[in-house]
């Protein structure tokens, strides 16, 4: 090949080179530009929320038209949340109802994901198919016959009438079923071989390996607990056993009042902190551990 075939080759490679660094750049910056648009538009209602929050009662008032920023912000709305009306107690049922419910809940996933995945029993494929396709039936379906059973036991406005409906999912169960079959079988029969019993294989093998899953389940049924709304607004009508999520309604009605958005808006901010930070302090396990309830193999 002549020289000047070689310059004509190495001029053309360049060319084509460049072309791709461009477009590669022009996607690159489209794609960042969407996900600034989409992360801007999911974070705004966020940013106004905390900014009525902070905004003097009349000041809102007397914006004719809403402004973008305040020059006199006030935390006299956030006082307000905790004084004149019950918000330190709904903090404290949402409390309760979250631990017991996701600590029971925690006990039945681990136990019915284990026996799926590795007790063997006649009809175990056919209970499990039958599990999961109460997947597809909504859970609104049911809330009549959680209702109608809750009262006809008389656990209505108690704890444990808020927390039975709540003590399983047939979807927890599944993810760490995935995840249990994931460990080798090998791993089993040699702890069986050893003398080890079933639960304590479970406790010191089981559970360490599959801890992204547990802490997953762990986080999100946190989430769920603490963002019910309507079986705790069905089976309670006493302000001692509110939660945060229909508490909220409870102070708009009887509380600040309709009017009064800036003291609603500091209310729902309080009430949003934990799981913001819960969620940015576990964000990565929650992926991996989705991630790995997913994958089998």
């Amino acid at each position: 090949m002549s020289k000047t075939s070689e310059v004509s080759s190495q001029k053309v490679y360049d060319q084509a080179a460049r072309a791709h660094r461009i477009r590669s750049g022009v996607a690159k910056t489209l794609i960042y530009l969407l996900l600034g648009l989409w992360a801007l538009m999911v974070l705004f209602p966020f940013y106004w929320m905390v900014l009525t929050s902070v905004k003097d009662y009349a000041a809102y008032n007397a914006e004719y038209v809403p402004r973008f920023y305040t020059l006199s912000p006030t935390i006299e709305n956030y006082v307000s949340a905790f004084t004149t009306v019950s918000l330190g107690r709904y903090f404290l049922n949402t409390l309760i109802f979250t631990l017991l419910t996701t600590g029971i809940m925690l006990v039945v996933v681990v136990l019915a994901a284990f026996g799926f995945a590795r007790l063997e029993f006649r009809g175990k494929n056919l209970v499990f198919t039958l599990f999961l396709a109460l997947m597809m039936i909504p859970t609104e379906l049911v809330v009549i016959t959680n209702f109608v059973t809750i009262t006809n036991w008389g656990l209505r406005n108690t704890f444990l009438g808020l927390i039975l409906p709540s003590v399983t999912s047939v979807f927890y169960i599944y993810l760490l079923e995935e995840n249990f079959e994931q460990i080798p079988d090998s791993l089993y029969k040699a702890a069986k071989v050893d003398g080890t019993s079933d639960i304590k294989y479970l406790l010191k093998v089981m559970l360490p390996i599959s801890q992204p899953t547990i802490v997953t389940i762990t986080i999100l049924k946190v989430i769920e607990c603490w963002n019910s709304y309507v079986w705790p607004r069905l089976i309670t009508d006493n302000e001692k056993y509110f939660l945060v999520s229909n508490g909220i309604q409870e102070i708009r009605e009887n509380g600040f009042g309709r009017e009064n958005i800036p003291a609603m808006m500091a209310a729902v901010v309080v009430i949003s902190i934990p799981l913001i930070v819960l969620f940015l302090i576990f964000h990565k396990k929650i992926m991996v551990g989705v991630s790995r309830g997913g994958t089998k193999g």
